[in-house]
């Protein structure tokens, strides 16, 4: 059985109540560490960290032990969740402790950067004065930081500043330390028991000169220029608002113009011809205005896609309009007919004529004219013998 340690006395109570379970569980069990690691796949120095309080187990860890020590893995994860929140606030407390410290050290450290020389007249004096304000530059206990008093307005206080207060000890720019009253009645307490000189009387420490260290430059003053700076900002204010209403502008310019163009092309191109159209059935090879003059049957007009919307009789021939309605176009045919006899079709001001020519033909056509309906078209014939006649 394992001769355990005894656990870290900084341990949270319940990390220490979970480490000594899990030893109980191990000692139950009647394994050694280094068997617990070699069945768990956790190294044997991870468990005697585990075990001994100086890590806690992740939760892998803890099932793996679980099934090891034939304990039930929902008990123990309890227990585990518990620790684990428990060494978190640890950590977290720590954590803060430590930053405490790093904080004290570090205002240590530019305290004694920025004090004034031990050899410097008056510096034990100063000490020893009853002054309750703490002096800018020089750290002071941890957790009081020092402040930084308002800065001169004014060319007066500015002198009146120099005149009584020490140099910047912190040798930053544009800070300028003012007399203050726990100093002066520091002073005059030191005076009145024969210390030495305050704060305000040290002589060593000379006060700046106007335009060194311890003054703001003139234009670097709080207000100064503002007015300047202000009337630049609003003229590039202006200038970005003018530049994105010009580009706004142009782009809406372009765009319209390229509008009025395209409709302008569009208007003046004639409307394209339907013969071009990719809906027409296969072996049709024109349509509307395309067909106009051209035969019905060598471009595909004919057959199944032709009716007869109108018919006329004279004498023996027979006259007729026939129209596709696919083509979008009517033509004329006569039939019964004899040499010399000839059919005219008219739709609108358009019209096409066909005659038969060899003897013994009986039928006629006439080449298409485009329409929107059949009712547009008018069949007529006119006989060799001079009798004439039109559909209705």
């Amino acid at each position: 059985m394992p001769r355990w340690r005894a656990l870290p006395d900084e341990l949270d109570p319940q990390v220490r109540e979970f480490a000594s379970q899990l030893r109980r569980l191990v000692d139950r069990s009647g394994l050694s560490i280094a068997s617990v690691a070699d069945r768990t796949g956790y190294s044997k120095t991870s468990w005697e960290r585990y075990l001994n309080g100086r890590l806690l187990a992740p939760k892998g860890a803890i099932v793996a032990l679980a099934e090891v020590t034939g304990t039930n893995p929902i008990h123990l994860t309890t227990m585990w969740e518990l620790a684990e929140r428990a060494w978190s606030r640890s950590e977290m407390r720590h954590d803060m402790t430590m930053e405490a410290i790093r904080i004290s050290q570090a205002r240590a450290a530019l305290g004694e950067f920025g004090a004034t020389p031990a050899n410097a007249k008056g510096s034990k004096t100063a000490r020893k004065s009853g002054s309750a304000t703490a002096t800018p530059g020089i750290a002071g206990p941890a957790g009081v930081a020092p402040t930084v008093p308002p800065q001169p307005t004014s060319p007066e206080n500015r002198d009146a500043g120099a005149g009584s207060s020490g140099g910047n000890s912190w040798g930053l720019a544009g800070y300028q330390r003012p007399a203050q009253t726990g100093e002066r009645t520091g002073a005059g307490t030191g005076s009145a028991s024969g210390s030495g000189p305050g704060p305000d009387q040290l002589g060593p420490v000379a006060a700046p000169a106007p335009g060194s260290y311890g003054e703001p430059p003139q234009d670097a003053r709080p207000g100064g220029g503002s007015s300047g700076g202000g009337k630049r900002r609003l003229t590039m204010f202006l200038a970005g608002v003018v530049g994105v209403l010009v580009v706004v502008a142009a782009a809406f310019f372009l765009t319209d113009k390229g509008g009025d163009k395209k409709n302008e092309s569009s208007a003046n191109s004639p409307s394209p011809s339907v013969s071009a159209s990719v809906d027409l059935p296969a072996g049709v090879k024109c349509s509307g205005e395309g067909c106009t003059g051209k035969d019905a049957e060598s471009m595909g007009c004919s057959g199944d896609l032709v009716t007869t919307a109108k018919t006329a009789t004279v004498g023996a021939t027979v006259v007729e309009v026939r129209y596709s309605e696919t083509c979008g176009a009517a033509w004329g045919r006569i039939t019964q007919a004899a040499q010399g006899d000839e059919v005219k079709v008219t739709a609108g001001k358009t019209d096409q004529t066909g005659s038969i020519t060899v003897a013994g033909d009986t039928i006629a056509y006439t080449p298409m004219v485009a329409v929107k309906d059949a009712g547009e078209a008018t069949a007529c014939v006119t006989l060799a013998a001079g009798q004439e006649g039109c559909t209705k």
